[in-house]
């Protein structure tokens, strides 16, 4: 399979990426800076691509049998006007420029794959959500609610459509787990804005899992959360992170030291919550590789 990644070099693109290579696929990756990307995984085939001013370049179509999109600029950030603009704008304008890319290709890929967010339920409580489940309020749930109506457009000219609503993915290499790994290991780690909030997390592993089994199930179509089947509270999760370390998980962090460092809005999504279920996946045979906590967070501090 020849498959082509947007955002090739980041958390989740690279991670893709590798296993793609290791069971002999290939992999056209596209970047803002190909001279970077290159030395870390020069058997990717690399191509320049400023998503938000031009469409890719059709070399980097050609041929290709899958498209994963994964472009987006974080939104861990204080989230000012400008910043949502940026965010929506990489998300959505790139989108669109690499849907036009495709259909103005001689050729189109077998799959395409759009990346959402578990936002889109926006704080729910405890209750359980799955795929059915109507959407939230507010900007982190809008944007992953827009993101989705763009990337759909790709059923006008590919046969099959899938969108991922991606959770809090556990990986040593960035994202949640290494924000907290220092302040647990100097054993002030704790729960978050009262700690009640569910988070809906995942493992690297199969997070990848998930979008390979998306790209190799002709009979998966549709939305599926790529969340693992065992949601926890925010208090649970530094409870399990502290046993994996060794160290205490008692210091509460209140909501306005997340305010402080990153915002009002973005301290409401941190407070708020959602209890996502993977339905579709466990319904369609998908077996989870690290369903419990603990040791998930063992494998990816390991």
């Amino acid at each position: 399979m020849r498959v082509l990644i947007t955002g090739a070099s980041g958390l989740i693109g690279s991670a893709l990426a590798d296993a793609l290579l290791s069971r002999g696929d290939e992999v056209v990756g596209l970047t803002r800076d190909p001279e970077r990307a290159r030395p870390k995984n020069p058997t990717v085939h690399w191509h320049a691509w400023q998503a938000t001013t031009e469409r890719p370049p059709p070399e980097a179509l050609d041929g290709v049998d899958g498209v994963v999109n994964l472009i987006g600029e974080e939104i861990n950030q204080r989230l000012t006007d400008q910043a949502k603009v940026r965010i929506r704008e990489s998300r959505l304008v790139g989108t669109r420029n690499l849907l036009q890319g495709i259909e103005a290709g001689p050729s189109k890929p077998n799959v395409f794959i759009g990346q959402s967010a578990i936002g889109y339920y926006g704080d729910r409580g405890a209750k359980l959500l799955d795929e059915e489940s109507q959407p939230g309020a507010g900007f982190t749930a809008e944007l992953p609610i827009d993101w989705e109506r763009a990337e759909r457009e790709a059923e006008r000219s590919v046969p099959r459509v899938v969108i991922v609503r991606t959770g809090l993915v556990l990986t040593k290499h960035g994202g949640l787990v290494k924000q907290l790994l220092l302040p647990f290991k100097l054993g002030v780690g704790g729960p978050i804005a009262g700690g009640e909030q569910f988070m809906s997390w995942i493992h690297i592993d199969d997070e990848v899992g998930l979008l390979l089994w998306a790209l190799d199930n002709d009979q998966v179509s549709g939305t599926i959360n790529a969340t693992a089947p065992n949601p926890v509270t925010n208090r649970e999760f530094s409870k399990a992170l502290g046993r994996t370390l060794h160290r205490p998980a008692f210091m509460p962090v209140p909501r306005f030291a997340v305010s402080a460092l990153r915002g009002d809005e973005l301290a409401d999504a941190v407070a708020g919550g959602a209890r996502v279920l993977p339905r579709r996946a466990l319904d369609g045979g998908y077996e989870f590789r690290h369903p419990e906590l603990d040791e998930a967070l063992t494998s990816v501090l390991r």
